[in-house]
């Protein structure tokens, strides 16, 4: 018997006084002494009565001892629950009772505000602050060093992630052991990691992006990786000069971009650069590679798969795409209503397929069976097109689609427009319900720095380069667009708050 992920990821690096954890203040962590502080972990959940399969619920910031917490679920075969810290008590409650949680870990400063949530759900409550220090590792630090790895299969749990739930109920995407194992290997082969590699970490790791991609791919290539507790500009423009890589988001290379101390000589040295979790935009491209001669890789990946497709690291890394599915991963763009594949270049919804693909939604059957197929196709619910050579692009969410007067309306399509107009810095498109045309289109602007945005130009380039369904009947300007914490627009609060732009006043 075996555990597929603690064999593949920690196994190797036990007692190796090879860096792993390069920390803020200076001093660096070994894989050996971090897997140390692991199994002290595993030992603290045994205490607590947690076995093979119960989860662990986690509301924590980001610290050496939440990875090791992390490491150690995965050695006890326990299933890790990582749950975004900006998420209320409300929310909270929800996820911790629906998982059933045998544990529910906490930042020492809400313990009071979150007793109450774990008493309702039946969990234990422990502390975790971003320090380190808490309940947990005060009975962690008592427990040997040594942990005898618990037994799993490759179609056991590891994780479950909850979907953010904009659209209602929030569902558990249960995610296995070879779920996220077949993902990492896929990636340190697509993008050539190696125990050399040196990864700049700003990431939080409650999301799929920070944890299972970034740290995943890092412990199973061998390498290193400067542990940032968050984004800082200074930090990062001082920690540059000692990575070769960096996983962001794009507002993470936005404001790089804005600091004239970001350029070519600072990141001479750097081997990749990556985002994903939300579109980065062309002129984002454009301006990154005049500025540091480097082509950023943007790749495409969901909660219930991981990472499905990304650019290639050699070849043609093509702006506006997530470049080809990731190897043993299948893609396809079907009707919405038959899931008959339809032909290169239609606009459809996403499938995916491989052994990155979720077990299915915890304790929501119907819902699995709604949007697992029964062949092992997920319908992603993303509107996207394929090219003739392969390249995936993303035209955005199947809920966000626009009808108005029977027309298809693709966001995507007006906002790459907008995105080029002078003085717009960025754009959203919405549609908001019409009396006339079922929905019209919303246009949510923000202006680049210190310019005004001129909408009679707009309108006038409108009316050359649009189909008249397709132009915005209203224009809103913002200082920025809203966003989650891993920067994806959140088009259901502008729908919220832009919503009856169309409707009759009342008199």
């Amino acid at each position: 018997m075996t555990n597929p992920l603690y064999d593949a990821l920690f196994a190797p690096h036990e007692g190796k006084t090879t860096p792993f954890l390069h920390l803020p203040d200076g001093s660096t962590l070994s894989h050996g002494a971090f897997l140390q502080q692991a199994n002290q972990m595993a030992h603290a959940l045994s205490a607590l009565g947690v076995t093979a399969g119960d989860r662990v619920a986690v509301h924590i910031e980001k610290s050496p001892q939440a990875l090791a917490l992390y490491a150690a679920c995965i050695k006890a075969g326990i299933v890790f629950l990582p749950l975004n810290t900006a998420y209320t008590p409300k929310e909270l409650d929800y996820f911790v009772s629906d998982s059933q949680a045998a544990v529910f870990v906490c930042d020492p400063g809400e313990a009071d505000a979150m007793a109450p949530i774990a008493s309702a759900a039946g969990a234990k409550l422990m502390t975790l602050g971003g320090d380190g220090r808490g309940r947990l590792t005060d009975l962690a630090a008592s427990q040997p060093t040594h942990f005898a790895a618990v037994a799993r299969e490759p179609d056991d749990l590891a994780a479950l992630l909850y979907t953010s739930g904009t659209t209602g109920r929030s569902k558990g995407a249960m995610l296995t052991q070879e779920n996220l194992l077949s993902n990492a290997r896929a990636l340190v082969e697509c993008w050539h990691f190696t125990a050399k590699d040196v990864l700049l970490h700003a990431l939080p790791i409650f999301h799929s992006h920070g944890l299972f991609v970034a740290t995943n791919v890092m412990l199973l290539a061998g390498g290193a990786m400067i542990f940032l507790p968050k984004f800082d500009l200074e930090t990062v423009l001082a920690r540059l000069p000692q990575a070769t890589s960096m996983m962001g988001v794009p507002t993470f290379y936005t404001r790089l971009l804005d600091d004239a101390r970001f350029d070519r000589d600072l990141v001479g040295h750097m081997r990749l650069f990556i985002s994903g979790s939300a579109p980065l935009l062309a002129e984002t491209h454009r301006q990154f590679e005049a500025r540091t001669g480097h082509r950023i890789l943007e790749r495409y990946g969901m909660t219930e798969t991981s990472m499905n497709t990304s650019n290639p690291y050699e070849g043609d890394r093509r702006a506006g795409t997530v470049g080809h599915p990731l190897p043993g991963v299948e893609v396809r763009v079907c009707d919405p209503a038959t899931h008959s594949e339809l032909p290169v270049g239609e606009i459809g919804v996403l499938h995916v397929r491989g052994p990155n693909v979720f077990k299915g939604y915890w304790r929501m059957p119907e819902k699995t069976r709604e949007e697992l197929l029964p062949d092992g196709w997920f319908i992603t619910g993303d509107l996207s097109r394929v090219d003739t050579d392969g390249y995936v692009t993303i035209v955005g969410r199947g809920k966000d689609l626009i009808i108005s007067g029977g027309y298809n309306i693709y966001p995507k399509e007006i906002e790459l427009f907008l995105d080029a107009q002078p003085g717009v810095k960025e754009s959203a498109v919405i549609g908001a319900p019409h009396p006339d045309f079922g929905e019209s289109v919303v246009a949510v602007l923000v202006p680049e720095s210190g310019a005004k945005i001129d909408l009679a130009a707009i309108e006038a380039a409108a009316r050359n380069e649009l189909a008249g369904f397709k132009r915005p009947r209203r224009f809103e300007i913002l200082d920025v667009l809203p966003r989650n914490t891993m920067g994806k627009v959140q088009k259901n609060e502008l729908r919220a708050t832009y919503g009856t732009v169309f409707q009759p006043k009342a008199s």
